[in-house]
């Protein structure tokens, strides 16, 4: 999809990874989405939602969640109802961070690591993060508001060397030049 944008109400965002091997730490993924504030586009998120939280309203959550990459196919989802956000939000930035309790791990540690961005049956992103294999963390997408209360999907790749926890508060910032 590149740099275009799209109008989107509501968007299913999947993760896959394979565990590992038997005799390692099981590798941990999140999907991580951070809602902001129209007054505070790039500042704090108003509200962080992940494995271990949901939106105040309900709007932004976990249907699915591993903590070791076992199943079939994509083993964690996160919907967005985009259009049930109160007027107050205008951005929302999904992201997927690594867990690093047992020692750094990369993207490029592990096998079989996708993720895809669904609106409906219509998939908006998909990608295996092997541009990204030096990082911890990534950005996969950025939902704006516009003036009439549209949401746009944009897509925005973009590394992080960060656990969950610091990601949470680096995902929303301004790009660097």
């Amino acid at each position: 999809m590149g740099s275009e944008s799209r109008k989107v109400a509501k968007a299913e965002v999947r993760l896959k990874w394979d565990p590992s091997p038997w005799n390692r730490p099981p590798h941990h993924l999140d999907i991580i989405a951070a809602t902001y504030s129209s007054d505070a586009l790039y500042g704090q998120p108003v509200y962080v939602v992940h494995f271990d939280s949901r939106s105040p309203d309900g709007t932004i959550n976990m249907s699915r969640h591993s903590q070791t990459g076992q199943g079939l196919g994509y083993v964690e989802a996160m919907t967005l109802e985009l259009d049930r956000l109160a007027p107050s939000f205008a951005r929302v930035v999904v992201g997927v961070a690594i867990h690093q309790n047992n020692g750094p791990k990369t993207f490029g540690d592990l096998t079989n690591a996708g993720v895809l961005l669904l609106d409906g049956y219509e998939e908006l992103l998909k990608d295996d993060f092997a541009h990204l294999s030096g990082s911890t963390a990534v950005t996969i997408a950025e939902f704006t508001r516009d003036t009439s209360g549209t949401w746009e999907f944009h897509q925005i790749l973009r590394g992080f060397d960060s656990d969950p926890a610091v990601f949470t508060t680096e995902m929303g910032s301004t790009p660097d030049p």
